[in-house]
C-alpha cells in the first residue's frame, strides 16, 4: 500500500494550491484499499512536523489554528483520495506537506490489514 501525494509547487502570497493524496496497492497483491482517518502534516525547514488538518471516515474535519478559514480538507472515498485546498497562502505556509492515515487493504490471498501509512511529501513554496 502506498500514498501518492501531488499538487505541490510554488505560489504567490494570497494564492491557492490544492494537494491530492491517493491510496493504492500492488495490483499483484491487493484487491482493494480504503482510506479511513486521514491527515495532512507539514514540516518547514528547521521546524518540527505539525498537524495541519485531519478528516475522519465520516467526514468530520479538524484544522490547526494557523490554517483555519484558509485550508479545507476533503475526501473522495470512491477514489481513495484526500485533498487539501489551500487558499490565502502565506510565506509561513512554505513546507513539505505529508499526507498520512489509516488505510485498509484487502489482499488477494483473502486477508485484510489496516495500518498507518505516510506519503512521500510534496513541497509547497509561497513567496511574498
Amino acid at each position: 500500500v502506498q500514498l501518492q501525494a501531488s499538487g505541490g509547487g510554488e505560489a504567490q502570497a494570497g494564492g491557492s494550491l490544492t494537494l491530492s493524496c491517493t491510496a493504492s496497492g500492488s495490483i499483484f497483491e491487493v484487491n482493494s484499499v480504503s482510506i479511513n482517518n486521514m491527515y495532512w502534516h507539514r514540516q518547514a525547514p528547521g521546524k518540527e512536523r505539525e498537524l495541519v488538518a485531519d478528516i475522519t471516515t465520516g467526514g468530520i474535519t479538524n484544522y490547526a489554528e494557523s490554517v483555519k478559514g484558509r485550508f479545507t480538507i476533503s475526501r473522495d472515498n470512491s477514489k481513495n483520495t484526500v485533498y487539501l485546498q489551500m487558499s490565502s497562502l502565506k510565506p509561513e505556509d512554505t513546507a513539505v506537506y505529508y499526507c498520512n492515515g489509516r488505510v485498509t487493504a484487502a489482499y488477494s490471498a483473502g486477508a485484510w490489514e489496516e495500518d498507518h501509512y505516510w506519503g512521500q511529501g510534496t513541497q509547497v513554496t509561497v513567496s511574498s
